[in-house]
């Protein structure tokens, strides 16, 4: 128990704001041959204990950040949550959804800190899905692309599962980071991108991943605060740092997670709020400068900050970073698709 203690203690601080980069070349991965005895079993997304998040089950630690009237929403918010498989001794492809620790990270960071600031847009869906390890992306050839595979039937059969008994032809957030923008990617193509379930689009909210300016025929990414029916995304950097070794952002979607627009340098004075560790908000925190494929910030304010001092890649904090900005702009473009409707 104390080990699992000090595990969730490290991802917390990592996740919520600067977890390690896994760009360095030097990480070894213990791992096995990926064989189809070791596939964990599928989950059945008609039960209940498949999914992290269903509007009858909010964890306490969605409840704080929900209005008391969660039934009077309007629309509805399908969120896929980024990877938190990322022990480098852990041998497993992918992650069953019974994993009791895992779960606890989906729902206790990945919850609280990512689909949290959508809360008073919509109702939550969160499904528990098998998702690829970490090093599924530097081992794509083997065994990645397999484990991602199965990755993505989890999040599309939950997807289907999610229109044919709760959607009820509600208009619809789509919000990922990271692994799980890279099966939302997917998912737009197959179920909205020039099909009739975009017309339920409110918007889709996609960052953690390079997204090309052509990646969709008919999905376009958004770039007035009050705009509906496409998608935003970003990559969060120290200011003037680059990946290195990867070219991957060049050409990317690099929407402006504060004004919305196409602003490329904004104040401190703009950003309306970062979440921290603590619960609170800081305001005024940050400024950021948008360059090719990344948006650039300076250092966040926010407590014990001088210990980051030396962090260059703010992967995982592209949504809490701008938790109070997204929340806002959530709500605005949530009513003026309602009013747009009526």
């Amino acid at each position: 128990m104390r080990k699992k203690g000090l595990q969730f203690q490290f991802l917390q601080v990592g996740l919520l704001l600067f977890v390690l980069s896994l760009q360095g070349c030097k990480t070894l991965y213990q791992t096995q041959n990926f064989q189809q005895k070791n596939i964990p079993e599928a989950p059945n997304y008609l039960e209940g204990n498949a999914w992290a998040v269903l509007p009858s089950k909010y964890p306490a630690s969605l409840q704080q950040f929900a209005p008391s009237t969660i039934d009077s929403l309007q629309a509805d918010v399908f969120y896929v949550y980024p990877t938190l498989l990322l022990d480098t001794k852990d041998a497993r492809w992918n992650t069953p959804i019974d994993d009791a620790l895992q779960n606890e990270y989906v729902v206790e960071l990945a919850v609280k800190n990512q689909v949290s600031p959508f809360a008073t847009s919509g109702k939550i869906y969160v499904p528990y899905y098998r998702q690829a390890h970490i090093r599924s992306y530097n081992m794509y050839a083997s065994g990645g692309k397999e484990a991602f595979e199965i990755a993505y039937s989890d999040v599309k059969n939950a997807f289907e599962v999610y229109l044919k008994k709760y959607n009820k032809g509600r208009p619809m957030i789509i919000v990922s980071h990271s692994q799980g923008t890279t099966h939302v990617r997917r998912l737009l193509k197959e179920y909205f991108d020039n099909k009739p379930l975009q017309q339920q689009l409110i918007a889709a909210y996609i960052p953690g991943m390079g997204i090309r300016k052509d990646e969709f025929k008919a999905l376009k990414a958004m770039t007035s605060p009050e705009e509906t029916g496409g998608f935003v995304s970003w990559n969060t950097r120290k200011k003037n740092s680059y990946p290195k070794g990867k070219n991957w952002f060049v050409g990317s979607v690099t929407s402006n997670p504060i004004t919305w627009d196409t602003t490329v340098k904004t104040t401190r004075d703009q950003h309306k709020g970062f979440l921290y560790t603590n619960n609170k908000l800081y305001t005024k925190a940050l400024k950021i400068t948008l360059t090719d494929g990344m948006v650039w910030t300076s250092l966040p304010h926010f407590p014990l900050r001088y210990f980051a001092v030396f962090k260059k890649n703010y992967h995982t904090g592209d949504i809490n970073l701008f938790w109070q900005d997204i929340k806002e702009n959530a709500e605005l473009r949530t009513q003026t698709w309602l009013r747009a409707k009526k």
